[in-house]
């Protein structure tokens, strides 16, 4: 506020109160100016990252959605049932259809059809329902060509039948390298779209050609993106597509705070100036200013603690959602790991139930041997009884041992003793096929940088995917051969199999992808995760003709 002259002044006290007035009419003017710009600055930073965030957690949403479906029309582009249907031409199959309608309700897409190499739908998920697709031609559309010719296709459009919109996901399907078909995932956003709706912010996925396609505000469909004052707008790209998810925020939260802020300066710096005005000594003009300083330091700390405390607290947040991601993929290798044990449950009992049958006949050799041939039976027949408990004992410490989660502590393995480890746990499969064994000479000093248990894992999933590669083979054998450095160690698996061709080779360390009827399609996917968890590798060598698959497993030495 401005200090009254008076007649009474001197020349001298009158010009410094006149430069006191103008730098209270300047503060007046200054520091509103200065507050709402800032604050203004500020709160619109703070707006940014919190759209940016939503945006971001809405296109992993999104994205999850669209690889779940891809990875559905990606199982069903080499499902042996679809293509010997559309290798026979059979049109309107009950069982494929059922099988379609399954898968989609699993999933949650909205249908699921396959046509032929002419676009003709001959299965669909739809089948028994009014709105069925099966006999339909779509050999028009996009989506359809983009498949036949590229292997995959992508269209949102309007569903010619259904006469609802949806994004169309097709793959071709394959017999003997050439395309026979195509499987198509329609997708619809409907709940997507109800659940953006009620949020303040408004989103939108707009196309290649800037459209929008799905959006909180459904009477925008395929129009261009709204533009208005006031709103900020912040963009996302989609993975494995040209769309894009925008975000639209109000900002008349920053410009109230902004104009919060300035008018609550304005009001601070009128009292300032009363009180500058009624302040005449120096000392006290000093004292104020101290005072000044003090609120500005303790300002200061509480704001310096209050953004320490959401520091620390993003910190734990993301240490927790770290431990949270370590606690799922550990879950994943038990889950493959006690996959693989049933694999090998049954030849354990197999294991088991030889020694107990002979411990059986030999317990009641000892009771008809007894008391007239107690020396034999004592020395003999228990003894033998003795050994074959040793062996149960043997072959179930080793089950159990396999079957306990990982600790993640690494430590020195010996390497010969996981090799013989595994050989145990898989020996059934060899009993049963006849399989030849040609193993490596290893010091009893060779130890890797492991964990006992995972690296097991690694050589029961390699050794069984080699059994299963021999099957019906009049000559299967397994070789394994190992070399070593001072800093690594090197083992190479190779089997008697047809091997694998480059499609099959391409596609062997990608998840879900397996040519096992009962596979998860994980086994070799997580092998590999584990020994880059162990500072080494697992690859696939290539191809030989006339010889089957080899895997080399590295590992650091201990």
């Amino acid at each position: 506020m401005p200090i009254p002259l008076r007649d009474d002044d001197s020349p001298r006290l009158t010009s410094r109160r006149l430069a006191m007035n103008a730098l209270a009419v300047a503060l007046m003017v200054v520091v509103p100016l200065a507050t709402w710009h800032l604050t203004r600055t500020a709160a619109m930073a703070r707006l940014t990252q919190e759209a940016a965030a939503i945006a971001q957690t809405r296109v992993l949403a999104l994205d999850s959605v669209l690889d779940r479906q891809r990875a559905v029309a990606v199982v069903l582009s080499v499902d042996q049932q679809v293509i010997a249907t559309l290798r026979d031409g059979r049109i309107s199959d009950p069982e494929v259809s059922a099988k379609l309608d399954l898968l989609r309700a699993e999933t949650q897409s909205s249908v699921i059809y396959l046509m032929d190499a002419q676009g003709r739908a001959v299965a669909a998920s739809n089948w028994d329902q009014p709105t069925s697709f099966v006999g339909h031609d779509y050999g028009f559309r996009d989506y359809f060509r983009q498949a036949m010719q590229n292997g995959t296709g992508q269209e949102y459009a309007l569903g010619t039948v259904s006469g609802r919109h949806g994004l169309y996901l097709a793959h071709d399907i394959r017999d003997e390298g050439r395309p026979i078909g195509v499987i198509v995932v329609k997708i619809e956003f409907d709940q997507l779209e109800r659940a953006w709706a009620r949020d303040s912010d408004a989103t939108f996925v707009m196309g290649g050609d800037d459209r929008v396609l799905i959006s909180s505000r459904p009477e925008l469909r395929f129009q261009p993106l709204p533009t208005s004052r006031g709103v900020l707008t912040t963009r996302a790209p989609l993975r494995r597509s040209d769309w894009q998810l925008v975000v639209q925020t109000s900002t008349a939260g920053p410009r109230r705070l902004a104009a919060l802020a300035a008018g609550t300066a304005l009001l601070v710096v009128m009292l300032g100036g009363i009180m500058a005005a009624l302040i005449a000594a120096r000392m006290r003009r000093a004292a104020r200013q101290a005072r000044a300083q003090a609120a500005y330091r303790a300002d200061l700390e509480q704001a310096v603690q209050a953004r320490t405390r959401d520091l620390s607290d993003e910190m734990r947040e993301r240490k927790a959602a770290e431990q949270r991601l370590i606690r799922l993929q550990s879950d994943l290798v038990q889950a493959n790991k006690l996959a693989t044990l049933g694999q090998i449950t049954a030849g354990v009992a197999h294991e088991l139930n030889q020694p107990l049958a002979t411990i059986r006949l030999l317990a009641q050799n000892g009771q008809a041997l007894l008391p007239a041939h107690a020396a034999q039976a004592t020395g003999d027949n228990l003894t033998r009884i003795i050994g074959m408990t040793d062996r149960i004992a043997t072959i179930t410490d080793r089950l159990r041992g396999f079957s306990r989660k990982a600790t993640g502590a690494m430590q020195a393995v010996l390497l010969q003793g996981s090799i013989q480890a595994s050989l145990m746990l898989t020996a059934s499969r060899r009993r049963a096929n006849a399989m030849r064994f040609d193993l490596p000479d290893l010091p009893d000093d060779l130890f890797v940088h492991a964990e006992s248990v995972r690296l097991e894992q690694i050589l029961v999933n390699l050794l069984t995917n080699a059994h299963d590669a021999q099957h019906d083979r009049p000559d299967p054998w397994i070789r394994l051969r190992a070399n070593w450095d001072a800093a690594t160690v090197t083992l190479t698996i190779t089997d008697n199999g047809p091997g694998l061709d480059a499609d099959g080779a391409a596609r062997l360390f990608t998840p879900f992808a397996t040519d096992k009827p009962q596979g998860m399609g994980l086994g070799l996917v997580i092998s590999r995760d584990i020994a880059r968890d162990f500072g080494g590798d697992l690859t696939l060598d290539p191809a030989t003709p006339g010889q089957g698959a080899t895997f080399r497993l590295t590992l650091r030495r201990a």
